[in-house]
């Protein structure tokens, strides 16, 4: 199985540069990972430093409260992150960050592999959530480097627990120490031999409470659509989220509803405003005298302040298996509302379980749902309790033994 990965990432990497020829974002992939040797030229001689892995934005995120837990206990640490995605690199400065450089991941070769872990001679690599790439991994053991995967969430039919995975069951028991989000995870990975390991939870729950604290500006816009009564936002919403909006609005006269779309492009946010039946308006033209009861947030970064002027949330990406981020509603204290493929994200069925998150399928069940929540501000207090009780992953990872013996 080895050798069949190492033939397979070139051809891999061919099947990218085959696509690029159609494919905008993986064009900008491909360009961004030419000059990836001159970036680590940059890094200052004799720097300590501490490598972040991210697959995209939402990794990013994730790994976030981990690095300013870093660099704040360590200042002088140089933090190099690398994204496998274009949407990290070009959206993460976006965020309040202490990172020193990044870069793209270069493909996962074995002369990459080699050459990065050479030129970057990280003090310990850092893997977020579910990013495993081998020949990195491997070349981290051969040269000494200390790996851990942190958030780390792991599902038992994925290849490294099959009968044919031997190679990547491998790969993963090559990793240090793990800090993983919940048992199952945990369960999985001692059934290949991992015994490294501890349950931390998740860090992006202390990443959103913290925002939470930070955020002290009002937003004027949102605060004056606020005052038109209840608010449901549709956060990072795709067509099957919007569709439910159209006929939930039908049936919901009294309520408001903020429209922030995943994709903000002006042919997307025309096609939402042909889609709907009555006036919308969009944050960019917000009149503040506007009658219309819907807002489309036609702007990148307004949405994680606009949860606390909303009452509900319905989060895209729960109709394609590609749930979005629900915390960041939850740490204002909204009740969430997604589409039924949800079971790849684990926080989902931490708020389901903890009642304060609702599968829906359609605008009736929405409207239904909506409709026997009651007790706002005792609820809102249970939700901001819920997620104060998942917070503390950050801690758990910074201060552990196996971490600081390494950053000492």
């Amino acid at each position: 199985m080895g050798i069949l990965y190492q033939i397979g990432i070139h051809f891999f990497i061919l099947s990218l540069r085959i696509a690029s020829i159609f494919s905008l974002k993986i064009r900008i992939g491909l360009e961004g990972r030419k000059n990836w040797m001159s970036v680590l030229e940059d890094i200052p001689k004799n720097a300590q430093v501490i490598w972040f892995h991210c697959a995209s934005l939402g990794e990013f995120d994730q790994g976030l409260p981990v690095m300013h837990a870093i660099k704040n206990s360590k200042p002088n640490a140089f933090i190099l992150v690398t994204f496998f995605s274009p949407s990290g690199m070009q959206h993460f400065e976006k965020r309040a960050h202490p990172v020193d450089k990044a870069l793209y991941l270069p493909f996962d070769t074995k002369i990459n592999a080699h050459a990065f872990i050479s030129k970057a001679k990280p003090k310990l690599a850092i893997f977020v959530k579910y990013e495993f790439w081998p020949n990195f991994i491997l070349e981290c053991r051969a040269s000494k480097i200390k790996l851990v995967s942190i958030s780390t969430v792991l599902r038992k039919n994925q290849i490294y627990f099959q009968w044919y995975g031997g190679f990547f069951a491998r790969v993963l028991r090559s990793v240090d120490f793990f800090f993983v989000q919940n048992q199952e995870t945990k369960s999985i990975l001692e059934s290949i031999g991992v015994s490294s390991l501890e349950i931390s939870g998740d860090t992006r729950y202390d990443k959103v409470l913290q925002y939470k604290k930070d955020v002290s500006e009002t937003n004027y816009i949102l605060s004056n659509f606020r005052t038109k009564g209840p608010v449901l936002i549709a956060g990072s919403s795709w067509e099957a989220e919007e569709n439910i909006i159209k006929k939930f609005l039908e049936c919901n006269s009294e309520i408001n509803v903020i429209i922030a779309p995943h994709n903000v492009n002006k042919a997307n946010i025309k096609r939402i405003e042909t889609l709907l039946d009555e006036p919308t308006m969009r944050y960019t033209d917000f009149k503040e005298r506007d009658d219309k009861r819907i807002l489309i947030l036609d702007t990148i970064g307004h949405l994680s302040a606009a949860y606390q002027y909303a009452d509900y949330a319905l989060i895209g990406g729960g109709f394609s298996g590609s749930l979005h981020n629900i915390l960041e509603a939850g740490a204002f204290g909204l009740p969430v509302f997604f589409g039924p493929y949800y079971h790849k994200f684990p926080e989902a069925q931490n708020f389901i379980d903890g009642n304060i998150g609702f599968v829906i399928e359609n605008a009736a069940q929405l409207s239904e749902k909506i409709n026997v929540l009651n007790h706002q501000e005792e609820r809102k207090q249970k939700i901001e309790a819920f997620m104060q009780s998942q917070a503390g992953a950050t801690n758990k990872i910074v201060n552990h033994s196996f971490i600081r013996e390494i950053l000492q």
